[in-house]
């Protein structure tokens, strides 16, 4: 009796430490918890992949390779925690990007934007760059493109050699590029390299010797910023598909926080009535119902801080949800524990007996719920996922604390009594 009793304790000691590990981190903001888009505030961007071009079977590795260029582009703006990936909807291929806390469209757009276009061309035989600034002129003066930015292998910020040290982008190309590079640096020297960006001259260096190691350096018309950003558009890559932008939503954080003490409210009263149904309707199994209620709750707080689970609105009405999930087992036990009083037998006997004939009851109902999130993670929407994970992970949790959590919390009460008092407080609503 005195080592279940401290069993009970124990697990009593751990909800409560789980739960001051969940209320401190959120509080301190070490460790707080992963929020979706409809409660951090944010913009949601859907684009249209064109795939026309592109083979059948070649159709998922583009895919993946545009999701990867995107996710890439954004994380160099250091937007926190976006989401990028891409789905199938109608029969077309679609690119969702979720940016939390970036609640301005066009700048959400602007940071997807469109690959900068880098050129590297000769000036043509005889031709001088032109004086009048004219993008016209100064591009017709110059040869086609010999290289691009599909040539690159990396663009880095850093500075020229010189006293100045005046801020530049050093280019690496890669083992195509080196090559085309070292010939055409060899065989023109004294000529003029013009480098452009979307057509317009960033510099027209003149070649002074052959560059065979393939690193170019563009300097002279910008300052730090302006080369940080353009090293970082170059790393961006081209991208693999053409996109088109079909849909644009955006919550703003003031909704977001709404939506979140709105959550919190609903939670906080769902749990409370239930908990006062509990210990008015079952006494004191009800009682205890809501203590292991609390172990649950904290413990799959934790998990979701842990894991992490992004959560949504529809992922706290699942919560929610799997509360009443965690309740009604518990309900079947005291139901089948009432019976087996009623039939005389002592309290651990009941005890033993109403867990034993409510389990098959319980494991079938959470094994089909669970069933059930599995389908609705698999051929869902984010959405539907998001309820799905949630719900099924709070289902799992709530099986397991009803069948050990309850169970060790009734059997450290040591009852081996029959009838009269131990009816009553083992009772229901207004009968014994």
């Amino acid at each position: 009796m005195l080592n279940r009793r401290l069993v009970a304790l124990l697990i009593v000691v751990l909800g409560a430490g789980v739960g001051f590990f969940v209320y401190h981190t959120e509080q301190s903001g070490s460790w707080p918890f992963k929020l979706g888009l409809d409660l951090s505030g944010g913009t949601q961007l859907v684009y249209q992949a064109d795939l026309n071009d592109i083979q059948s079977q070649d159709v998922s590795g583009s895919m993946s390779a545009l999701q990867e260029t995107i996710s890439r582009r954004v994380n160099l703006f250091g937007v926190a925690e976006p989401l990028v990936q891409t789905e199938t909807s109608g029969g077309q291929q679609r690119l969702i990007v979720e940016l939390p806390g970036v609640t301005d469209t066009q700048k959400a757009i602007a940071l997807i934007g469109q690959t900068p276009v880098l050129e590297f061309r000769l000036l043509k035989p005889g031709a001088s760059v032109p004086t009048d600034n004219s993008t016209t002129s100064i591009n017709a003066a110059f040869e086609p493109a010999i290289l691009t930015g599909a040539d690159l292998t990396s663009a880095t910020f850093g500075t020229t050699g010189n006293l100045v040290g005046e801020p530049a982008v050093i280019l690496q190309f890669n083992a195509h590029g080196t090559a085309i590079f070292s010939q055409v640096t060899s065989q023109n020297v004294g000529q003029i390299f013009g480098i452009f960006l979307d057509g317009v001259p960033l510099t027209t260096p003149v070649i002074q010797e052959a560059i065979p190691n393939g690193q170019a350096v563009i300097s002279g018309n910008f300052n730090a910023t302006q080369a940080k950003d353009l090293a970082d558009n170059l790393n961006e890559g081209a991208l693999p598909v053409p996109i088109t932008l079909i849909s644009t939503e955006t919550v703003s954080g003031t909704l977001g926080s709404q939506a979140v003490e709105s959550g919190i409210m609903a939670g906080l009263v769902g749990v409370g009535l239930v908990m006062l149904f509990m210990v008015l309707w079952y006494r004191l199994p009800g009682l205890l119902a809501c203590i292991a209620l609390s172990v649950y709750i904290a413990l799959v707080l934790a998990l979701f801080k842990l894991i992490p689970v992004t959560l949504t609105a529809a992922g706290i009405a699942a919560f929610i949800l799997s509360i009443g999930m965690a309740v009604d087992a518990n309900i079947l036990i005291f139901e089948r524990m009432k019976e087996e009083l009623r039939a005389g037998k002592s309290g651990e006997d009941a005890i033993k007996d109403g867990f034993a004939r409510a389990w098959p009851s319980i494991r079938d109902s959470n094994i089909s719920s669970m069933i059930t999130a599995v389908i609705l993670f698999w051929f869902g929407t984010d959405i539907i996922q998001g309820f799905a994970l949630v719900f099924g992970l709070g289902v799992l949790v709530s099986m397991l604390t009803a069948i050990s959590v309850s169970r060790t919390f009734l059997y450290a009460l040591g009852l081996k009594a029959r009838g009269g008092f131990l009816h009553f407080m083992f009772g229901s609503g207004f009968s014994n």
